[in-house]
């Protein structure tokens, strides 16, 4: 298979647009053969009270660019990608702008994908770094 960047993000861009990833205005914008890099926007819509980036919102990034990238690697007609574990440390908080996460295969077995979610600010101030496993499941046959 041919690797297309521009179809790849075009794909993902278009079933994230009414989830979760279209209301964090999650966009994704670079892909590579074991990369995949999404941006959200750090604003009043995904802050905590103190008016810091949610850690919640990060985690959704996170776990956004992870699956995203671990769908990527498997045929969609046959499997499915489910998050089963993610772990998160928010190193430095962040008020307003951009924060971009990239996500890096670490392992890539048949069942199993280890990521590494780094979350940077306009600055490449490391903001948090993350863990993501996805379980690789066949699909269900819908009735």
């Amino acid at each position: 298979m041919t690797f297309d960047k521009q179809k790849i993000l075009a794909y993902c861009n278009e079933f994230a647009a009414t989830t979760l990833m279209g209301t964090l205005n999650i966009e994704y914008v670079d892909a590579g053969e074991d990369f995949l890099v999404a941006t959200m926007p750090v604003n009043p819509s995904v802050h905590q009270p103190m008016g810091l980036l949610h850690g919640g919102a990060t985690v959704a990034l996170a776990e956004s660019v992870g699956s995203a990238a671990s769908m990527l690697f498997v045929n969609s007609d046959l499997f499915e990608v489910r998050g089963i574990e993610i772990a998160a440390n928010h190193l430095k908080s962040k008020r307003n702008g951009i924060v971009t996460a990239t996500a890096k295969i670490i392992h890539k077995g048949k069942s199993i994908h280890l990521w590494e979610i780094r979350i940077v600010d306009e600055n490449d101030n490391l903001i948090s770094i993350c863990k993501l496993t996805n379980m690789v499941l066949p699909k269900r046959k819908t009735q």
